[in-house]
């Protein structure tokens, strides 16, 4: 049993031939191999797929680890990084911090950002708290 689980992992790596991803072209296509394999549900993967699938994740989560990396960003920094993704003006801010004045302070880095707002910003973004302290 044990060679047959064995041969379909090798068959595996014969077919799709992983290697340490460098592009965002051929973590694109990593993307897709996963998602292909995962779309019969990860309950029905054999241990030997599941294997391969752990593989592809490690090579596809070291690149976006290296290629998106936030590096030292500020709060301040990120909060406009999020903005800016999301189309948001410092107006959208306005409820989170409570004045225009203050929402202006915290995006020019002149004031910090409260554990309040910070989890506010958490929820109202999707992330992290640990992103806005």
């Amino acid at each position: 049993m044990a060679a047959v689980a064995e041969r379909l992992y090798c068959d595996l790596l014969k077919e799709y031939e992983p290697q340490v991803i460098k592009t965002e072209e051929e973590n694109e296509r990593w993307l897709r191999v996963l998602s292909g394999i995962l779309s019969r549900g990860e309950e029905s993967l054999s241990p030997d797929e599941r294997r391969f699938v752990e593989l592809v994740s490690t090579l596809i989560s070291n690149f976006e680890r290296s290629a998106y990396r936030i590096g030292h960003a500020s709060p301040a920094d990120i909060l406009r990084e999020l903005m800016r993704a999301r189309g948001m003006t410092p107006r959208d801010m306005a409820p989170v911090f409570g004045s225009k004045g203050i929402t202006s302070e915290v995006l020019r880095g002149k004031r910090g950002i409260s554990k309040r707002s910070a989890k506010a910003l958490a929820q109202m973004f999707c992330v992290s708290v640990d992103l806005f302290i």
